[in-house]
């Protein structure tokens, strides 16, 4: 199976929950576009400092990691985070590699946003078709 990219935008679930509660305004809320490697041998959301920082997604705390070259570090982990993609979206915390070269979509957001990877035209599709069968708010 070859390199598969997506299109994902990121959010600070934060400032998204401040909106409903009225306290800012959708302007506000702080979130990123960007193109994703799907990764399905990482657990989670990987972000680099940078977008950790464009975010402002405070560390709520540090997480030992093996990386896939074997290296195993201590990392930081962020409040949630908000992925969407498509008509879909999840929210999960992200694992800071400070300097990670692009942001990693890992199997559990792929489970919780129920994506596959179709290894014949490498895309990301949905596992049960692309339109989601209900969406709850």
């Amino acid at each position: 199976m070859g390199i598969v990219h997506t299109e994902i935008t990121l959010k600070n679930a934060i400032d998204v929950g401040e909106v409903q509660r009225g306290h800012i305004t959708e302007q506000e809320v702080r979130g990123v576009t960007v193109q994703a490697l799907v990764d399905t041998g990482s657990g989670t959301l990987v972000i680099s400092e940078q977008v950790r920082a464009a975010l402002g997604l405070a560390v709520r705390g540090l997480r030992r990691t093996e990386l896939a070259n074997g290296a195993k570090q201590v990392y930081q982990v962020t409040e949630p985070v908000e992925i969407h993609w498509k008509d879909r979206d999840t929210t999960c915390p992200a694992l800071v590699l400070p300097d990670a070269r692009e942001v990693l979509l890992g199997a559990i957001p792929l489970e919780d946003l129920d994506l596959v990877v179709d290894p014949i035209r490498q895309v990301l599709t949905g596992a049960h078709g692309d339109e989601v069968l209900c969406m709850v708010k």
